[in-house]
């Protein structure tokens, strides 16, 4: 939904993806950080070892930083 350049009207805003938003943080100057995936249900079965584990954050990798800052309207 493009508007051609000579009618004079706005480009329409990019909209943060919210999903997105709220599964990762900033991290000060050193880019972005998530959480690890499947520490929140059928945890009996895992030892206390996988459990820690889990509970640590890790950096945005660079193979999909660039699709992460554009559903965060970054870049």
């Amino acid at each position: 939904m493009h508007f051609a350049p000579d009618e004079n009207k706005p480009m329409p805003k990019m909209k943060t993806h919210r999903a997105t938003a709220k599964r990762i943080k900033r991290r000060g100057g050193k880019g972005l950080k998530r959480e690890k995936a499947m520490g929140t249900h059928l945890l009996g079965k895992r030892s206390t070892k996988r459990k820690r584990a889990l509970r640590k954050s890790l950096p945005v990798s660079s193979a999909n930083m660039k699709n992460v800052l554009r559903s965060l309207g970054m870049k």
